[in-house]
C-alpha cells in the first residue's frame, strides 16, 4: 500500500442515509431490531441444521451455508451504520473503508455462486431424484461450497488490490452508510471513468453469468414440475418459489447498483440497505416459515430444551 495516501486520507467522512436527527433516531431503532433478527433468525437455522438429523441432506446443508453467508453479508455493514446514527461524526479510517470494500465484494461474489449451486441442488433433485443422493453427495457438496467461496474470494480480491493502489489526496466525503468500490473510486485523484467502467464490467460478468444460469435452471425445473404428478409438483414448485425469490431479492438490488448503474444517489442507497440488510433478514424468514420440515425440527428442538430444563 502506498503510504503517501494515508498521510493524506486517513479517514472518510460518511454521510449515512440521512441529515434528520429525529429519523436517525427512528432508522437506529428500526435497523438495530433487523439486525438482532438477522443474526437470531439465522443463528437459529444453523444451530437446527448442525444439531437435527433430520435436516443432514444435501439441501440443509447448502442452506445452513447461505445463512452463514447472510450474517457475514450484514455484519460487514449494518453494525456500522446502526452506531453512526448515534454520532455526529461518522468517519470511517482508510483500512477500515478498504475492508468494506474487499469483504462486501468477496461475500456478494460468493453468495451469487453459492444460490447457483442451491439452483443446481434443486434441479437434480427435481430432475433426476433417484439418483439425487450419489450426485448430491457430502464430498461434491463441500467441492461445490468451496467452489463458491473461491469465486467470492477471486472477487473480492481483485477489488482490494485496485482499491488500495489508488491515489487519495483531498476529497473524502462518502454520499453513503458504508464504502462501496463505485463511491470511494470517485474520491481517487485520478480520472476514474474508464477504471470504474472495468470494474463494473468484472462485477458485471459474474452477477449477470450467475443470474442467467439461475433463470435458466429455474426455467427447466419448472417446465419439470409441471410436467409432473400433482402432488409432488406442488411441494416441487413451493421449494422454487422460495428460492426464485431469494434471488430476485438479492440480484435485482446487486444489477442496478453494479451493472446497470442509474446514478441516483437515493436509489443507490436504497438499493444498497436492500441487498446487505433486507436480504439476510427475508432469507431466514422465506426458508422457515414457508419449510415443514425447519418447523418441525424447531419442535423438537424446543421439546429436547424443555425436556432438559425439566431435568435440571
Amino acid at each position: 500500500m502506498d503510504g503517501g495516501n494515508q498521510s493524506v486520507v486517513s479517514e472518510f467522512i460518511l454521510w449515512g442515509l440521512t441529515n434528520s436527527k429525529n429519523i436517525q433516531i427512528l432508522l437506529f431503532v428500526i435497523f438495530l431490531i433487523i439486525y438482532l433478527f438477522i443474526v437470531s433468525g439465522n443463528t437459529v437455522i444453523l444451530t437446527l441444521i448442525i444439531t437435527d438429523p433430520h435436516l443432514h441432506s444435501p439441501m440443509y446443508f447448502l442452506l445452513a451455508n447461505l445463512s452463514f453467508v447472510d450474517m457475514w453479508l450484514s455484519s460487514n455493514s449494518t453494525p456500522k451504520m446502526i452506531t453512526d446514527f448515534l454520532r455526529e461524526n461518522k468517519t470511517i479510517s482508510f483500512a477500515g473503508c478498504i475492508s468494506q470494500v474487499f469483504f462486501s465484494h468477496c461475500i456478494t461474489g460468493g453468495e451469487m455462486v453459492l444460490l447457483v449451486v442451491m439452483a443446481y441442488d434443486r434441479y437434480v433433485a427435481i430432475c433426476n431424484p433417484l439418483h439425487y443422493l450419489s450426485i448430491m453427495n457430502l464430498k461434491r457438496c463441500t467441492g461445490l461450497v468451496l467452489i463458491s467461496w473461491t469465486a467470492g474470494f477471486i472477487h473480492g480480491i481483485s477489488y482490494l488490490i485496485v482499491s488500495v493502489q489508488l491515489p487519495f489526496c483531498g476529497p473524502r466525503d462518502i454520499d453513503s452508510f458504508f464504502c462501496d468500490m463505485p463511491l470511494v473510486i470517485k474520491l481517487a485523484c485520478i480520472d476514474y471513468h474508464d477504471l470504474n467502467t472495468l470494474m463494473n464490467a468484472e462485477c458485471g460478468v459474474l452477477a449477470v453469468t450467475c443470474f442467467t444460469l439461475l433463470i435458466i435452471s429455474y426455467t427447466y425445473i419448472l417446465i419439470t414440475v409441471h410436467q409432473s404428478s400433482k402432488n409432488g409438483a406442488s411441494k416441487a414448485l413451493s421449494t422454487c418459489t422460495a428460492h426464485i425469490t431469494v434471488v430476485m431479492i438479492f440480484f435485482v438490488p446487486c444489477i442496478f447498483i453494479y451493472v446497470w448503474p442509474l446514478s441516483i444517489t437515493w436509489l443507490d442507497k436504497f438499493l444498497a440497505v436492500f441487498y446487505t440488510v433486507f436480504t439476510p433478514l427475508l432469507n431466514p424468514a422465506i426458508y422457515t416459515l414457508r419449510n415443514k420440515e425447519m418447523k418441525n425440527a424447531m419442535k423438537r428442538f424446543i421439546g429436547k430444551f424443555l425436556c432438559t430444563k425439566e431435568n435440571f
